[in-house]
């Protein structure tokens, strides 16, 4: 009844601070899985991360287009998240009609 299935996930995260941009892709990882999937979940444990790939953008902001300039870091992350996935396969349960 109860199965463990190997899944790969690819999530992105975007932030103004590298933990940001991380922590953003990682709970994306629940919503992809449960995206691929029509069983009921029980577990999902990571297994292995893989950055495929990771962006550092600067840009430069101005008050009225003119002044008072600062520099403004924006990250972007792609990850490859591999997951062990315990579910409760709904095919394999028998309901009886009545």
């Amino acid at each position: 009844m109860k199965k463990k299935e190997q899944i790969l996930v690819r999530v992105r995260g975007h932030g103004d601070v590298k933990q940001q941009a991380f922590a953003i892709a990682l709970s994306q990882v629940q919503k992809e899985v449960f995206k691929n999937t029509n069983n009921i979940m029980l577990r999902i444990e990571p297994i292995d991360i893989q950055v495929v790939s990771a962006i550092e953008k600067t840009i430069i902001e101005r008050f009225l287009f003119v002044f008072l300039p600062r520099k403004k870091t924006l990250y972007e992350i792609t990850l490859d998240v591999s997951v062990n996935v315990t579910f409760v396969d709904l095919s394999d349960i028998k309901f009886l009609t009545e």
